[in-house]
């Protein structure tokens, strides 16, 4: 069997294995990782060749799925067609990449009930962002950019500055850092260009004591404690024990001695908390595609409760005059403007602010929404509250 016939057996017999999950598991990632690293003839390009062939059939699914039923090797012509070409792509789309376009609306590849949600996806530029690659952005973790940037010229690596933001470089290929000195010495992080403006759009000063209530693995707090700089403080908490152990190698590997891990028990008052929240992921379907098709509008409604419940749970924490951020990876007004006015409905010592950048994205009541293509990053929504003490 020839090379082209081989690869196209091996992804039809991969997505045969994935079928019966992809529209009900929300761990599908996990799954496929599992499944490339099961077949052990694999070198890392037939796994990236394997891994981009996977997500675009499920960024397509609507146009994939119907044509894995009825030919299955038209099928295979579409995926290669819509695939980002890459090194590792280049022969199989030399190869299969000789199918008409489908002709279907790309309306078709969002949720028809995510339109009441966010309208403003549906856009054409937003689908188009939405339907991409996410790209890797990196957040420099040192003020000598050159320390980064001279390693990546001498690897031969194309990248660029984000013209918003100096601290946020985009990598143009498909590269692995986390060889790289610079990320064994913490000078870079990966962390979206989105997931960076939710801080820089909060105009945070330099000192005091921050509680990172939703920590997780820490990509925020990272980011929060280079912002508090020497004479701040970070306490990250979190409910899983195995995201704040990878947070506290990320603080070491990076040299921040300002972080520290707390159980759950917390007492503080706190100059600022951030609550980077729980939420559906509707922002994080370019990269992660499968999350269109296993959440349902019963998620969102689940996750606006827990969302509310989380600032109403840590609100107590927050000193007089102290900052609340509340920030989701959802473009949801369900779980991002509704839930604010919740909160503020029902605790009116607390006031909106408005931002102190905007970076471009509208405000709507008292929250930024950061759509994809307005800077080629993920979704996001972020609002910052203050902690008026008084009650009108």
């Amino acid at each position: 069997m020839s090379v082209a016939g081989s690869q196209q057996r091996t992804f039809l017999d991969l997505l045969a294995q994935l079928r019966p999950h992809w529209r009900r598991d929300r761990n599908l990632p996990a799954r496929i990782q599992a499944l490339l690293a099961r077949h052990r003839a694999f070198g890392s390009r037939d796994r990236r060749l394997y891994r981009e062939l996977i997500y675009t059939t499920l960024r397509y699914l609507p146009w994939i799925e119907p044509a894995l039923d009825r030919d299955p090797a038209l099928a295979v012509q579409l995926v290669a067609s819509l695939a980002a070409d890459s090194p590792a792509t280049a022969n199989f789309r030399a190869a299969h990449a000789t199918a008409a376009p489908p002709a279907g609306e790309k309306t078709e590849l969002l949720p028809a009930w995510f339109r009441a949600h966010c309208p403003e996806a549906f856009a054409p530029d937003q689908l188009d962002a939405l339907l991409s690659r996410a790209p890797l952005w990196l957040r420099l973790q040192t003020a000598d950019p050159a320390r980064v940037t001279a390693e990546f010229d001498r690897l031969g690596w194309r990248f660029e500055t984000s013209p918003i933001l100096p601290t946020a470089l985009r990598l143009l290929d498909e590269v692995d850092v986390t060889k790289t000195d610079a990320y064994r010495h913490g000078l870079i992080e990966v962390q979206d260009l989105g997931s960076q403006l939710v801080l820089a759009s909060a105009g945070i000063a330099p000192g005091g004591r921050w509680l990172d209530a939703c920590a997780g693995a820490g990509g925020k707090t990272l980011q929060l404690a280079a912002l508090l700089g020497p004479a701040g403080h970070i306490d990250a908490h979190d409910i899983r024990p195995t995201a704040l152990a990878e947070l506290a190698t990320r603080a070491a590997r990076a040299g921040l001695d300002n972080i520290a891990i707390l159980p759950p028990s917390l007492t503080a008052a706190y100059d600022g908390i951030l609550i980077d929240a729980p939420c559906s992921g509707t922002g994080t379907w370019r990269r992660a595609p499968h999350l269109k098709w296993t959440t349902t509008e019963a998620d969102i409604a689940a996750a606006a409760a827990t969302q509310l419940s989380l600032l109403a749970a840590f609100t107590p924490l927050v000193r007089p005059g102290g900052r609340l951020i509340y920030a989701t990876c959802s473009l949801s007004h369900r779980e991002n403007e509704d839930v604010l006015a919740a909160f503020l409905r029902a605790h009116r010592a607390f006031a909106a602010e408005p931002p102190a950048r905007d970076f471009g994205a509208p405000l709507r009541g008292g929250g930024l929404t950061l759509l994809p293509a307005l800077h080629n990053t993920d979704g996001f929504f972020v609002a910052a509250l203050r902690y008026v003490d008084s009650v009108g």
